[in-house]
Protein backbone atom coordinates (compact mmCIF):
# COMPACT_ATOMS: atom_id res chain seq x y z
CA UNK A 1 0.00 0.00 0.00
CA UNK A 2 1.01 3.63 -0.67
CA UNK A 3 -0.25 6.52 0.81
CA UNK A 4 -0.36 9.59 -0.97
CA UNK A 5 -1.44 12.96 0.24
CA UNK A 6 -0.63 16.92 -0.69
CA UNK A 7 0.31 19.77 1.49
CA UNK A 8 -0.91 22.39 -0.51
CA UNK A 9 2.32 22.82 -2.43
CA UNK A 10 1.24 20.09 -5.72
CA UNK A 11 4.09 17.85 -3.89
CA UNK A 12 2.84 14.01 -3.42
CA UNK A 13 4.26 12.55 0.06
CA UNK A 14 4.68 8.78 0.74
CA UNK A 15 5.00 6.98 4.01
CA UNK A 16 9.56 6.94 2.91
CA UNK A 17 9.25 10.25 3.73
CA UNK A 18 10.39 9.56 7.50
CA UNK A 19 9.53 11.83 10.25
CA UNK A 20 12.95 14.14 10.57
CA UNK A 21 13.62 14.90 14.04
CA UNK A 22 12.84 18.19 15.99
CA UNK A 23 14.39 21.50 15.10
CA UNK A 24 13.31 24.61 16.11
CA UNK A 25 9.94 26.29 14.68
CA UNK A 26 9.89 27.58 10.82
CA UNK A 27 7.45 28.66 8.54
CA UNK A 28 6.02 27.87 5.23
CA UNK A 29 3.53 29.30 2.67
CA UNK A 30 0.54 26.50 3.57
CA UNK A 31 0.65 26.19 7.33
CA UNK A 32 2.79 29.91 8.10
CA UNK A 33 3.89 27.90 11.56
CA UNK A 34 5.21 31.45 12.84
CA UNK A 35 1.54 32.87 12.94
CA UNK A 36 -0.19 29.45 13.53
CA UNK A 37 -0.88 28.94 17.16
CA UNK A 38 -1.44 25.22 16.85
CA UNK A 39 1.94 25.27 16.23
CA UNK A 40 3.43 27.50 19.29
CA UNK A 41 5.92 25.37 21.69
CA UNK A 42 4.10 24.19 24.54
CA UNK A 43 0.71 24.22 22.46
CA UNK A 44 -0.89 20.34 23.00
CA UNK A 45 -2.36 18.37 20.68
CA UNK A 46 -4.35 15.27 21.31
CA UNK A 47 -4.74 11.58 20.11
CA UNK A 48 -7.39 9.92 20.84
CA UNK A 49 -9.05 6.06 20.78
CA UNK A 50 -12.72 6.46 20.60
CA UNK A 51 -13.84 8.66 22.98
CA UNK A 52 -10.77 8.16 25.28
CA UNK A 53 -7.73 10.38 25.34
CA UNK A 54 -4.68 8.39 25.38
CA UNK A 55 -1.57 10.75 24.45
CA UNK A 56 -1.05 14.79 25.14
CA UNK A 57 1.77 15.81 22.40
CA UNK A 58 3.13 19.18 23.23
CA UNK A 59 4.90 20.76 20.34
CA UNK A 60 8.34 20.88 21.15
CA UNK A 61 9.04 22.59 17.13
CA UNK A 62 8.54 22.24 13.61
CA UNK A 63 10.39 21.73 10.77
CA UNK A 64 7.57 22.10 7.94
CA UNK A 65 5.68 19.98 7.00
CA UNK A 66 6.45 18.02 10.37
CA UNK A 67 5.35 18.94 13.28
CA UNK A 68 7.65 17.68 16.73
CA UNK A 69 6.54 17.10 20.38
CA UNK A 70 6.68 15.48 23.58
CA UNK A 71 4.90 12.76 24.30
CA UNK A 72 2.78 12.18 27.56
CA UNK A 73 1.40 8.78 27.40
CA UNK A 74 -2.12 8.00 29.22
CA UNK A 75 -4.25 4.72 29.72
CA UNK A 76 -4.97 3.28 26.97
CA UNK A 77 -1.73 4.44 24.84
CA UNK A 78 -0.53 0.74 25.68
CA UNK A 79 -2.87 -1.37 23.10
CA UNK A 80 -1.07 0.93 20.04
CA UNK A 81 2.44 1.28 21.54
CA UNK A 82 3.89 -1.77 19.32
CA UNK A 83 2.00 -0.25 16.13
CA UNK A 84 3.92 2.65 16.52
CA UNK A 85 7.01 0.51 17.06
CA UNK A 86 6.70 -1.74 14.42
CA UNK A 87 6.11 1.33 12.27
CA UNK A 88 9.43 2.65 13.58
CA UNK A 89 11.49 -0.40 12.75
CA UNK A 90 9.97 -0.53 9.55
CA UNK A 91 11.44 2.79 8.73
CA UNK A 92 14.87 2.78 10.46
CA UNK A 93 15.12 -0.63 8.18
CA UNK A 94 13.90 1.44 5.25
CA UNK A 95 11.04 -1.12 4.62
CA UNK A 96 8.41 1.13 2.66
CA UNK A 97 6.17 -1.37 2.30
CA UNK A 98 6.51 -2.35 5.95
CA UNK A 99 6.15 1.20 6.87
CA UNK A 100 2.86 1.53 4.71
CA UNK A 101 1.26 -1.39 6.13
CA UNK A 102 1.36 0.94 10.05
CA UNK A 103 -0.30 3.75 8.44
CA UNK A 104 -3.94 2.25 8.43
CA UNK A 105 -3.56 0.10 11.44
CA UNK A 106 -2.57 3.53 13.21
CA UNK A 107 -5.04 5.87 11.42
CA UNK A 108 -8.39 3.75 11.54
CA UNK A 109 -8.06 3.39 15.41
CA UNK A 110 -6.96 7.19 16.43
CA UNK A 111 -8.17 10.33 16.01
CA UNK A 112 -6.34 13.89 16.39
CA UNK A 113 -7.11 17.52 18.08
CA UNK A 114 -5.76 20.37 17.42
CA UNK A 115 -5.07 22.58 20.51
CA UNK A 116 -8.73 24.14 20.32
CA UNK A 117 -10.36 20.41 20.50
CA UNK A 118 -11.51 20.24 16.82
CA UNK A 119 -10.97 17.03 14.88
CA UNK A 120 -7.93 17.01 12.52
CA UNK A 121 -9.23 15.88 9.43
CA UNK A 122 -6.30 13.52 8.67
CA UNK A 123 -2.72 13.32 9.66
CA UNK A 124 0.04 11.13 9.80
CA UNK A 125 1.57 10.21 13.17
CA UNK A 126 5.14 8.72 14.10
CA UNK A 127 5.26 7.97 17.90
CA UNK A 128 9.17 6.93 18.76
CA UNK A 129 10.44 4.87 21.62
CA UNK A 130 12.11 7.76 23.03
CA UNK A 131 9.16 9.45 24.34
CA UNK A 132 8.79 12.29 21.03
CA UNK A 133 6.62 12.36 18.31
CA UNK A 134 6.64 13.78 14.57
CA UNK A 135 3.72 14.16 12.62
CA UNK A 136 1.85 16.18 9.17
CA UNK A 137 -1.49 16.34 9.09
CA UNK A 138 -4.06 17.87 6.54
CA UNK A 139 -7.39 19.60 6.21
CA UNK A 140 -8.75 17.43 4.09
CA UNK A 141 -8.49 13.32 4.05
CA UNK A 142 -5.95 11.70 2.27
CA UNK A 143 -5.89 9.27 -0.60
CA UNK A 144 -5.13 6.25 0.07
CA UNK A 145 -3.89 3.85 -3.05
CA UNK A 146 -4.39 0.21 -2.91
CA UNK A 147 -6.74 0.05 -0.36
Amino acid sequence: MIVNFWLGNDVGVHMEDATPRASPVSGDRHHGAMANPNLTTGSIWRLHHGDQEIARLTVTGADMPWIHAEVETLPGFEEFRSAFAEQERAIDEEDWERADACYPQIRSALTLTFPDGSLVAEFMLHIHDDGTAGWRWHDEPFDVVGQ
